[in-house]
């Protein structure tokens, strides 16, 4: 009997984690270079640096991340310090699903490890990136205390910033180069006010930052302003109908994020229930998923 998408995804996710556990020593060192991976077939096409800084020294907190360095000209090309959402999604996951130049063979996978391949239309072709594990609990960063363990998004805006401090400082030769902030999804409430913290910051360990700007995509930024756009995004983008979006509308106000009756929220849920279908447009490098 086949299996079912929902047991081949579970196996991946387990396979994911495998990934890693083949050589733990690469992950607790405080800086390594790596240049092989399980499931990669031979050497990695590019330079992957990955390792731990301090960035709470009473608590013990111990942010981990992922250094790829550029293609094409490191030396002069921008360096973006990349932010995963959630909060709490490992950086891994924008560096093979997003923005990074590995991505897993999903249509070839069957069972066991996966195999990885080089991604050629990677953000590193042109720049630096730098993927870090925040906050404090995401992926392979930790505390080393209970109390560390305790954050917020201001506690991990501070973090951040000890971290690039101290990153710069162990890594001079990017000090000048262009620096930018970047993620998306949850990260959208930790880069602007990450950025403005670094606009405003002069010196710190003898490392400057060369700040130029920040993006972010499909970013979390309230939750009037997000939840309360969904219904005419999803009307504008043609998931509902004229019909559901009109009746909608007249019977919220034009307000989404809280429902002021109950036949809003029962066409809210309507709403809901045709968006949080998930369909896969697949193509030979990638599965979009829109939800």
């Amino acid at each position: 009997m086949a299996e079912s998408k929902e047991t081949n995804n579970m196996r991946l996710l387990v396979s994911l984690v495998l990934v890693f556990c083949y050589f733990p020593w690469q992950l607790v060192s405080a800086q390594k270079r790596i240049t092989t991976l399980p499931g990669f077939n031979g050497l990695l096409p590019f330079s992957l640096e990955t390792g731990y800084l301090t960035v709470d020294e009473d608590k013990g907190v111990e942010f981990f991340y992922y250094f790829i360095e550029s293609e094409s000209n490191p030396v002069e090309d921008p360096l973006i310090l990349w932010l995963t959402g959630g909060p709490g999604c490992s950086a891994f996951s924008g560096l093979v699903f997003e923005i990074g130049p590995l991505r897993f063979d999903l249509q070839g996978y069957r069972d066991g490890l996966p195999s990885l391949f080089y991604k050629a239309e990677s953000w590193t072709q042109v720049s630096n990136v730098l993927f870090v594990d925040a906050p404090v609990g995401t992926g392979f960063s930790y505390s080393r205390t209970e109390e560390g363990f305790q954050t917020s998004d201001s506690q991990a805006v501070s973090h951040l910033v000890t971290f690039l401090y101290k990153w710069l400082d162990k890594h001079p030769k990017f000090e000048l180069n262009p620096l930018y902030i970047g993620g998306d999804s949850y990260s959208g409430k930790i880069i602007p006010v990450l950025t403005l913290d670094i606009a405003t910051a002069k010196e710190f360990n003898n490392a400057r930052f060369n700040l130029k700007g920040y993006l972010a995509g499909n970013p979390v930024t309230g939750t009037t302003s997000d939840f309360g756009s969904r219904v005419p995004f999803a009307y504008g983008k043609g998931l509902i109908s004229d019909e559901l979006y009109k009746s909608t509308k007249k019977s919220c106000g034009g307000k989404y994020s809280n429902p002021s009756n109950v036949q809003c929220a029962n066409y809210l849920d309507a709403v809901t229930a045709v968006r949080i279908v998930v369909f896969f447009f697949k193509q030979e490098k990638s599965i979009i998923c829109i939800f």
